[in-house]
């Protein structure tokens, strides 16, 4: 092995090792980005009434889980 032949390598290994820290830190901004491991209880589906049709009540109904709701008709007395 020439001495050309070791400072490639030694510079190599310094590229390599440089690439390494900064892919590294890069991904644990990220994560730290993310936010984790959250530790806020995820909410409970939700019903109420938002209007009545005919003496029943038009309830809105959603479950957290999607962007939509979800609108039903109920009569108590029938």
């Amino acid at each position: 092995m020439t001495q050309d032949d070791k400072e490639f390598l030694k510079e190599f290994l310094r590229g390599g090792a440089t690439v390494g820290v900064v892919l590294g830190l890069f991904i644990l901004f990220i994560a730290m980005l993310s936010g984790g491991n959250d530790k806020t209880p995820l909410l409970e589906p939700h019903a109420e009434v938002v209007d009545t049709y005919k003496g029943c009540d038009i309830v809105r109904w959603n479950s957290h889980e999607f962007a939509e709701y979800k609108y039903f008709l109920y009569c108590e007395d029938k």
